[in-house]
């Protein structure tokens, strides 16, 4: 059984950072394809980011160069650096054990909240 579990969200003013965290359990971390999506209220979810297990990684257009994914394979995590954040960027964020780098797997964390807001 696989288990994602978020961490780090919360509330920011606008122009401020976030760091989230993701810990998977369950799964051969170290090969697998992992992503970070969001969902904004009544919007569908979307690609944030998503990291191979080689380092890979592909950004959707409103995150690059302000969002940077990274991964520990020793400790089963992956990292989603927010920096410059918008109110727009305001949603619950998920991690993905991923099939393809612009493609979800089946495992999906609860997600977690982000809220940019002054």
């Amino acid at each position: 059984q696989v288990q994602i579990v978020e961490s780090g969200g919360g509330t920011v003013q606008p122009g401020g950072s976030l760091r989230l965290s993701c810990k998977m359990s369950g799964s051969i971390f170290s090969t697998n394809t992992m992503g970070w999506y969001r969902q904004a209220p009544g919007k569908e979810r979307e690609l944030v980011a998503a990291i191979t297990n080689m380092g890979t990684d592909v950004y959707a257009d409103f995150a690059k160069g302000r969002f940077s994914v990274s991964r520990d394979n020793a400790e089963r995590t992956v990292s989603l650096q927010m920096n410059s954040l918008k109110p727009e960027d305001t949603g619950v964020y998920y991690c993905n054990l991923a099939k393809y780098l612009r493609e979800p797997g089946e495992w999906w964390g609860k997600g977690i909240l982000v809220t940019v807001s002054s």
